[in-house]
C-alpha cells in the first residue's frame, strides 16, 4: 500500500506525521518511507537513516551536430519551453530550460540531435531504525523537481507499507508525488489558511482519484472552519493532533511525536487501520 502525506499549505505537519506513522507501523510491518520534498527535504533529520547507496538524478538535454545541421528552426519551433534558440550559423541551447521531452530530436528533419545527460540533483537510500528509506536533493538553482521527485520514486518497494512524504502546496511537484498512491492523507490546520489550501488540495486528490483523509494538526487553534469543511465534503477527519508545548519542543530538538510521546502510537495505528478500511471500501464499491 502506498500512501501519501500531503497538504496544500506548508508547515503544517506533514513530516511529523509521515515519520510518526512509519515509526508506529515498523514493528508490525514492512515500512519504507520516501521523503520526496527533494527541495527541503528533512525526514531524515529526525530518522537519522544510515545511507548505503546515491546516484544522480538526470534528465536528458539535447547534443547539436552543428557540422551536419541545417539551421532549419524546427527545434526551436517546436520545443514547448523555449529551450532552444536557432541562429543563421549556430544553435543556443539553454539546458536548464529543458524539460527533456525529446520533441527536438524526434522531429528534427535532419536528425542531427542526439541526448547528453544533465544532472539535476541526487537520491540517497538506506535504512533508519529497520525502516527502508530514500530522499531526493534538488541541486541548489534548479527549476525542477519532478525529475528528481520520480527517481525518488522509482525506490518504491510494493511489498512494503510505503509512506511519501510531499511537498507542500497543489503544484506539478505535490501532483508528481501524489500520484499513483492508493491513499492520501492531508494534513491541514485550523485556521482559514489552513482552510483555503486544503480546499485547493481536495480537489487536486479528488482529480487525481485517489481516496484521502485529514489530520487535523494543532487542534485548538482557530476557528470550527476546517471540521465544517470537512462534514459539508464528506472527508473523514483520521485523527486530531492538540497544539501542544511539549510536541513543539520535542519536534524542535529533532524527536518524532511518538518517540517523544510513545502514547500516540496506539493512535497512529488506529489511523492506519482507518485508511485500510477505507481503502478495502474503496475497492469494493469499484468492482460492483
Amino acid at each position: 500500500m502506498i500512501i501519501s502525506v500531503a497538504s496544500g499549505k506548508g508547515g503544517t505537519g506533514k513530516t511529523l506525521v509521515a515519520t510518526s506513522l512509519a515509526l508506529s507501523l515498523k514493528n508490525e510491518y514492512k515500512v519504507q518511507l520516501l521523503d520526496c520534498d527533494v527541495e527541503e527535504p528533512n525526514d531524515h533529520v529526525l530518522l537519522k537513516p544510515v545511507f548505503t547507496r546515491s546516484e544522480a538524478a538526470c534528465i536528458p538535454v539535447p547534443k547539436i551536430d552543428e557540422a551536419k545541421c541545417t539551421y532549419c528552426g524546427k527545434c526551436a519551433e517546436v520545443c514547448a519551453y523555449h529551450a532552444l534558440a536557432v541562429f543563421p550559423k549556430n544553435v543556443l541551447v539553454f539546458s536548464q530550460l529543458c524539460h527533456g521531452c525529446g520533441a527536438c530530436g524526434y522531429l528534427c528533419p535532419e536528425k542531427v540531435i542526439t541526448e547528453e545527460m544533465r544532472e539535476i540533483g541526487v537520491v540517497e537510500s538506506g535504512h533508519a531504525d529497520g525502516i527502508a528509506f530514500a530522499h531526493g536533493k534538488l541541486n541548489v538553482g534548479e527549476a525542477m523537481a519532478t525529475p528528481v521527485i520520480r527517481k525518488v520514486k522509482e525506490q518504491t518497494n510494493r511489498e512494503y507499507v510505503v509512506i511519501a512524504d510531499v511537498p507542500p502546496g497543489t503544484s506539478c511537484p505535490v501532483v508528481e508525488s501524489v500520484k499513483g498512491s492508493d491513499f492520501c492523507i492531508l494534513v491541514t490546520e485550523p485556521t482559514p489558511f489552513g482552510l483555503h489550501d486544503l480546499a485547493l488540495a481536495v480537489e487536486m486528490v479528488r482529480e487525481l482519484d485517489i481516496p484521502c483523509g485529514i489530520v487535523l494538526n494543532r487542534a485548538g487553534i482557530g476557528d470550527s472552519g476546517v471540521e465544517e469543511f470537512c462534514h459539508k465534503e464528506n472527508l473523514p477527519i483520521l485523527l486530531t493532533i492538540p497544539l501542544d508545548m511539549e510536541i513543539a519542543r520535542n519536534y524542535s530538538k529533532g524527536v518524532t511525536l511518538v518517540q517523544g510521546m510513545p502514547q500516540w502510537k496506539e493512535g497512529f495505528l488506529r489511523l492506519f487501520e482507518r485508511i485500510q478500511e477505507i481503502a478495502s471500501e474503496r475497492s469494493c464499491s469499484l468492482k460492483r
